[in-house]
């Protein structure tokens, strides 16, 4: 006998769905109708969400429900209620990057993580609000209103994947995707309290992905436990041949390798990640984390990474100048918003200045500026020479440590509105996100705690494709109670 659900969607896993579809306790399209319910209660006042798909996920569902009925195996991830930041492309299902530029934008295709994770049995529920393409640490700079985070309304989610983080501390997704080039899954991971992983660069797939920063942009997962976050990187991980940046490295077994023991780890503690700008209560409980890991057994490593300090200079002067050559695409003859104009130029003006927002502009001319001649060695090569020197700082400290854990941010979640017109202040606040973000390493965030009833986020990087190192040691973290240090 089926059984309409009684659970909120905070109990559910990606395990226990399956099992709850296997063992006919619930079916999918029950299932996906309980979350369409949520999202239509605490959406409007989140705002999460800028598109549904509920044809698509009732056509997911009753496939799954098939194959229950029927006695066939299921999928991995079967009946998973998924959310995906709208900067990955959906075929037929509106794609804006939260930007008036690509209003009404339906692709032709999926992204390879999308049509990885559906193949697995994923229910695409809809998309999820973002900064606008991406460019943001708050998600206030989307063109469709800011997301506020469920665990203080008042707050920012983090950005700028901060409505896939919303969606899935609100129990309106199991799981989601987002993206981060600087922090941008990471930073709301903590911010709203839940894991949420960045793989290496070259991990997973960017087919579909709408460029941001191309050698910086990496699409990585939020869940509501590690394990999860595991069970979404085995899917989503491997080459490609549709990306050539997708690099053919074996996948190990994520979710086997999560409760190896992590007694003798080294685990390497930056001092640069503790000088001044950290906030002292997230300080405390971030040496309280540390502490719980020196308990099941690591060994703390002080570590130095001098190049830490010029980290952010250099990630915007990257990132803008990649983010400008970019979204010159965008010019209102091939896609999207088109404004009427005399001529072809006034044409490009109107569509590009009614199209854009205030961030997307700033970073636009603060990267041409930098390539533009007689500029680009000063500032684009030089900070080009800078990222090989953090890098060089990452592959300095994994020939003494296994793994290296800093905080997340230096600040809990600030309150909307408050760093609106200071973006300097903005850029500072992804200090400690950045560097892995240069330097093409694995990065994670757990929940390590509240300051003030506000979550705080411990970050553990790792070596190049050392996915499975960094998922066991948050793993162990998280089970060991890491939450509430």
């Amino acid at each position: 006998m089926i059984m309409t659900p009684t659970s909120n969607g905070h109990d559910w896993t990606i395990d226990s769905v399956r099992e709850a579809l296997a063992d006919k306790r619930i079916s999918a399209r029950e299932l996906t109708a309980e979350f369409c319910q949520r999202i239509e209660r605490r959406n409007p006042e989140l705002n999460a969400y800028l598109a549904l798909s509920p044809e698509r996920a009732y056509r997911q569902a009753d496939y799954l429900d098939g194959l229950v009925a029927r006695g066939e195996d299921l999928p991995s991830l079967a009946g998973l209620p998924l959310a995906v930041k709208d900067v990955l492309s959906t075929k037929g299902i509106v794609t804006t990057c939260a930007s008036h530029i690509l209003e009404g934008y339906r692709p032709p295709f999926d992204a390879t993580a999308v049509e990885r994770l559906e193949r697995a049995g994923a229910i695409l529920l809809g998309k999820t609000n973002c900064d606008e393409f991406a460019m943001g640490g708050s998600n206030e700079n989307s063109a469709y209103g800011p997301v506020r985070n469920p665990l203080a309304m008042d707050r920012v989610p983090g950005g700028s994947s901060g409505g896939s983080a919303a969606a899935v501390a609100a129990g309106m997704a199991v799981a989601a995707l987002g993206t981060d080039t600087g922090g941008s899954v990471r930073q709301p991971g903590s911010f709203c309290g839940i894991p949420a992983m960045m793989p290496t660069y070259g991990r997973v797939s960017r087919y579909g992905l709408i460029a941001f920063a191309s050698s910086l942009d990496r699409v990585g997962p939020f869940a509501r436990n590690v394990r999860d976050l595991a069970l979404i990187m085995g899917t989503i991980a491997g080459g490609d041949r549709m990306d050539s940046t997708a690099a053919a490295v074996p996948v190990p077994d994520y979710v086997g390798g999560l409760d190896a023991p992590v007694k003798g780890l080294r685990i390497g503690v930056p001092t640069d990640y503790f000088a001044e700008g950290l906030n002292s209560a997230v300080r405390e409980k971030i040496e309280a984390g540390i502490s719980l890991l020196e308990q099941l057994g690591c060994v703390r490593t002080a570590l130095r990474m001098p190049h830490t300090e010029y980290a952010v200079a250099t990630y915007y002067l990257i990132a803008t100048a990649e983010a400008s050559s970019n979204l010159a695409r965008y010019d209102g003859v091939r896609y999207g918003l088109r404004a009427s104009g005399g001529t072809l130029m006034e044409m490009y003006r109107k569509t590009r200045g009614a199209g854009f927002g205030a961030e997307v502009k700033r970073r636009i001319m603060l990267g041409t500026y930098a390539l533009s001649a007689g500029y680009y060695d000063a500032y684009y090569l030089k900070a080009q020479k800078v990222r090989a020197l953090i890098a060089r700082d990452f592959a300095e400290a994994f020939g003494q440590v296994d793994a290296i854990v800093t905080p997340t941010s230096p600040v809990p979640p600030f309150r909307l509105g408050e760093h609106a017109s200071d973006p300097l202040a903005m850029y500072l606040a992804d200090i400690y996100t950045v560097t892995g973000s240069l330097a093409g390493v694995p990065g994670i965030s757990v929940p390590c705690g509240r300051t003030q009833g506000l979550p705080v986020g411990l970050q553990i990087f790792g070596q190049p494709f050392g996915e499975a190192r960094v998922l066991q040691l948050a793993h162990a973290f998280e089970k060991a109670g890491g939450a509430q240090v």
